[in-house]
């Protein structure tokens, strides 16, 4: 495994943090009143089936991020071994053993925990973030982001534009409460903070960040998640607004231009 197993008590929930592949994560998020659980990108099917067996809880909802197979593919057979009936989330119908189809705003339950479907169209077309907060909205929120928005970075727009981008990141997600949890995809934190670090180098919490990261690899430990307030100070393509990423990308005062600049550079970029 590319990393350790980790767990993250919050409010009411624990988040269990799974590797997969060679740098995804799958996340197992369970309702601390009830036991029920539901599984985040299940790629692995038979690391995910041994937690919840560990854990005793109660598996019955899959939350797909996106279709592409190294967050997706696992669904169909993790549907086949489970036992029970699974109902599975997504907002894109080349998604695996899809039953229940999201759209913006669409909301469900995972035993006490309630969750909101937040549409992130541009890495994919059908991208769906899922904002998971307890009952009576108290305590700081999870947000399961797969490949739209990254530690330090977001996901190359393959079927999008900046202008989608811009909005996922610096509308939609940068309105959720600045001690949201973030749960991103892949251990890509290094190489995103790294470029940027060559945006903005002299972002004090960018520098720190990267010695932290460092240490947390040296020992194979997970470095999410980090929360909305924290991308807000060390990841440029949030930081559209800020003059120093303004001059970075050309001297472009139009975020949206930013967006893009800041992407195609990225696309390119040698840590």
């Amino acid at each position: 495994m590319h990393s350790t197993l980790e767990e993250v008590k919050l409010d009411g929930m624990q988040v269990k943090i799974l590797p997969a592949l060679q740098d995804n994560y799958m996340y197992l998020i369970v309702d601390g009143k009830t036991q029920e659980a539901a599984v985040v990108d299940p790629v692995d099917p038979e690391l995910v089936i041994k937690t919840v067996q560990e854990a005793k809880v109660n598996l019955n909802k899959v939350l797909t991020t996106h279709h592409h197979w190294d967050h997706a593919g696992g669904n169909e057979k993790l549907v086949k071994l489970w036992s029970k009936e699974l109902q599975v989330y997504g907002g894109d119908d080349r998604i695996g053993a899809l039953n229940r189809k999201v759209r913006q705003d669409d909301t469900f339950t995972i035993g006490n925990l309630n969750v909101r479907c937040l549409s992130t169209p541009c890495h994919t077309t059908g991208h769906i973030c899922y904002h998971v907060t307890t009952a009576d909205g108290q305590g700081e929120g999870a947000v399961f982001t797969g490949d739209t928005l990254f530690q330090g970075g977001c996901g190359r727009f393959f079927e999008g534009t900046p202008e989608e981008m811009y909005e996922a990141l610096c509308t939609k997600l940068a309105s959720l409460p600045d001690n949201t949890k973030v749960f991103c995809g892949h251990e890509y934190t290094l190489q995103n903070m790294s470029f940027a670090r060559h945006v903005e180098p002299e972002n004090e919490s960018i520098h720190k960040r990267i010695e932290w990261a460092k240490m947390r690899r040296a020992s194979q430990d997970p470095t999410v998640p980090s929360t909305i307030g924290e991308e807000k100070s060390w990841n440029p393509f949030m930081r559209v607004h800020e003059s120093a990423v303004q001059k970075h990308a050309g001297g472009q005062t139009n975020p949206i231009q930013v967006m893009g600049n800041l992407r195609k550079e990225k696309d390119t970029f040698k840590a």
